[in-house]
Parts: C-alpha cells; sequence; structure tokens
C-alpha cells in the first residue's frame, strides 16, 4: 500500500488499555528519491473538543481545575490543571459532545456554540485533532453544580474568573494548559470580551 511518498505500512499494537499504543513500521520517500525505513509510535485516543465559556456582560469566563496525573509525573508538584472545558468525542459529533461536557464538567446548560478553529495538538506521537469552540453563558444557564460525570472520576472544581485575571494567569505559569492558552489568546486577539 502507498500514500505520496508513504509505503508499506504496518501496525503493531503495544497497549490497548486505556487507549490504543500502535508501533508503526513504514517506508518514508525522501526528498532525494530515496526510501528509508522509520518507526513510529502512536497514541490514539479519539478525537476532541474544547470551549472556552464567557460572559461579555460581566467580563468572565469559565474554567476548569482538576488532576491530571500525567503533569504530577513531569513536575507539577502537586498535578492540579486550570483549563478549559474540554472533551473526547462522542458518536463522532463536536458540537453536541462540548455541550454535554459542558453541562457534565460545569453546570451550564448552554444552546449556542462556535467553532473556531481545529488543531492537532501534539502531532509528533498523538493522533487527536482537537475542535475549538467559543460560548456565551449566563447565570441563568447554571442548572446544577457541575464537577463531572460521577463514572468518570474527574473531581472537578468550576472556576468563574475575570477575562484579564486569566490572561495573566498564562503570564505567571498557573496556567499551563496549550488548549486554554490557545482559547484564551483567541479571544483576546478577537476581542471577543471587548478587550
Amino acid at each position: 500500500m502507498k500514500f505520496g511518498n508513504i509505503r508499506n505500512i504496518k501496525k503493531e499494537v503495544l497497549s490497548d488499555n486505556w487507549y490504543t499504543l500502535n508501533k508503526v513500521t513504514f517506508e518514508y520517500q525522501r526528498e532525494d528519491g530515496e526510501w528509508e525505513t522509520q518507526i513510529r509510535e502512536a497514541y490514539d485516543r479519539g478525537n476532541g473538543a474544547a470551549i472556552l465559556l464567557y460572559n461579555i456582560e460581566k467580563g468572565t469566563i469559565i474554567l476548569t481545575k482538576q488532576f491530571r496525573m500525567p503533569t504530577y509525573l513531569n513536575g507539577n508538584t502537586d498535578g492540579m490543571m486550570v483549563e478549559v472545558c474540554a472533551g473526547l468525542l462522542e458518536k463522532g459529533n463536536a458540537e453536541e459532545t462540548i455541550k454535554m461536557e459542558v453541562e457534565e464538567e460545569t453546570g451550564y446548560q448552554i444552546d449556542q456554540v462556535q467553532k473556531v478553529f481545529e488543531a492537532y495538538m501534539s502531532p509528533g506521537s498523538v493522533t487527536e485533532i482537537l475542535y475549538f469552540f467559543i460560548g456565551k453563558y449566563k447565570d441563568e444557564m447554571k442548572v446544577s453544580e457541575g464537577g463531572g460525570a460521577e463514572d468518570e472520576t474527574e473531581n472537578i472544581e468550576v472556576l468563574e474568573l475575570c477575562f484579564t485575571e486569566a490572561l495573566e494567569m498564562i503570564n505567571s505559569g498557573k496556567i499551563k494548559d496549550a488548549k486554554t492558552i490557545m482559547l484564551l489568546q483567541y479571544a483576546q486577539i478577537n476581542q471577543i470580551l471587548g478587550q
């Protein structure tokens, strides 16, 4: 099998415990026309969606805070991360997934979201494409305390912050999550909150 400058793709499942880790062996055609064998590992956890909830009148946004073991293993002393609401796609529909995640994680029931872009988050090792959204929220949209789905052991704290405070948290290192930084900077560049 050949796709452009790739041929003879072989996959070997290394782990299928939580998500799927594949060892991929393939031949890659270099610019000089020579073919070389390469081996890579690719982690397939599905695709996801993330959203920045914002309130123009209050100048606020909604973020979440939860424990992330991989960050703890790599120097985050308490393992806690401040992030936008996000989740893996269910049934392949990014818009419906993110609305459901918003209600589960934050307790807000929103009906309109706007897709702003999509990105591969770690293209050297993870197959995931993340779909990025923004959405308005109002106090009256709060239907529960949020905190995440009980069967997913998320233990999420919901944070309502001033937009300017969240931007300062990037500079101070209190926000280190890529998807959150990307959406906050998108909101800043496009003056979503009138900044």
